[in-house]
């Protein structure tokens, strides 16, 4: 039998500064989606770095 295990994902702090028009931007589209703001810039950045071009 396989036992269940509860997992926590570790997590750093760090600052970044970014431009208020994209951080206006990105705290509606969270909210309209109904997610946190980090949640969503942790995908953002993720789906990015999936499909980013390395061949450059």
């Amino acid at each position: 039998m396989i036992m269940f295990r509860v997992s926590k994902p570790e997590y750093s702090n760090k600052t970044f500064r970014m431009p208020n028009d994209l951080i206006l931007e990105l705290e509606e589209l969270a909210q309209d989606k109904g997610v946190s703001l980090n949640q969503l810039v942790i995908q953002c950045c993720k789906y990015a770095l999936d499909n980013l071009d390395r061949e450059d």
